[in-house]
């Protein structure tokens, strides 16, 4: 295990700095004056434009600004926005928030998506299933800022159950409405997939002789078919958690959430490019990291996967 995990953070390596590499050249490579906006309707002066390139050394060809972008990386420094706020503080900030909102839409996603799998799965071709199987396409054909802003419109100011943003403090009841949105989509795909396993599952000669040995149906479904199907559900979830924890930008922006997706959607129209490049280079880094927990769970599901 220990030699499967040290091998792992060794192969991220190159996927940080490839894909911190990509960003940075698809961001500071593009044309464009960065300090357009930043004097008010007025142009810059010269002497100030000269200043600001001086000193986010854009005067320097790119691989050298990379290169010194990696140096600071190394250091744990995520660089210094374009307007003398290090990113870093900004994110540690903002990820709390997001935290929660992530934390919120895994466990509604896991709880809902997985119950209504099972439930489908083990009642296949009943209401239950047509039921689970007509309301999962019905989510996923619509775009999540439409349930969204749906959502706010009624149970927000219509109906005024729940806040139509969310403040500062960001309460567990704030985000109730926001999570459920952002997980929304997950939550469809989630009980697809868990019922489509449940089903195949439910079919294998294990279950079978599991049951022709004197086993209930309940406990094989319990012991053996829904542990074996959690594994494609366990990989679908730890990519999930990865997206959720980079910031969700629509839900973000619509309940005005201050979180990692709406500093990064600020930083984009602000042509904020050290903000932007550095925020990513978080996101990746939390990413791979969710995918290693993911790859952990396999041995806890099925003991005959093994990490040696």
């Amino acid at each position: 295990m220990g030699k499967y995990i040290v091998r792992r953070l060794l192969q991220m390596i190159p996927v940080i700095l490839g894909a911190t590499f990509l960003i940075f050249a698809m961001v500071f490579a593009l044309p464009g004056d960065p300090t357009a906006g930043k004097c008010g309707e007025r142009p810059c002066p010269p002497a100030y434009v000269a200043k600001f390139k001086e000193e986010h050394n854009l005067n320097d060809p790119l691989l050298v600004q990379y290169g010194k972008y990696l140096g600071k990386l190394v250091q744990g420094d995520l660089g210094t926005s374009f307007y003398g706020v290090p990113v870093k503080d900004e994110l540690a900030s903002r990820y709390v928030t997001t935290g929660k909102l992530a934390l919120m839409a895994v466990l509604w996603e896991t709880i809902i998506g997985i119950s209504a799998g099972v439930l489908a799965g083990i009642r296949k071709g009943k209401f239950i299933d047509n039921l689970v199987l007509v309301s999962t396409l019905f989510v996923i054909s619509i775009p999540v800022f439409v349930i969204g802003a749906t959502a706010q419109m009624f149970l927000g100011v219509r109906w005024g159950i729940f806040p139509v943003t969310v403040s500062s403090e960001a309460t567990f009841y704030e985000l109730l409405l926001p999570s459920f949105v952002l997980a929304s989509a997950s939550v469809a795909y989630i009980a697809r997939l868990t019922r489509t396993n449940m089903v195949e599952n439910l079919r294998a000669d294990y279950v079978r002789t599991a049951i022709a040995k004197g086993l209930t149906r309940r406990r094989a479904v319990g012991m053996h078919t829904l542990r074996n199907s959690l594994i494609p559900v366990v990989t679908y979830i730890g990519v999930d958690v990865g997206a959720l924890l980079g910031g969700a930008i629509v839900t973000e922006r619509i309940f005005n959430i201050q979180g990692v997706g709406g500093f990064l959607f600020r930083s984009i129209g602000a042509r904020d490019g050290v903000a932007v490049v550095g925020t990513v280079t978080a996101l990746v880094v939390v990413y791979l990291f969710a995918n290693l927990i993911v790859d952990l769970l396999y041995g806890v599901l099925d003991p005959r996967i093994s990490h040696d």
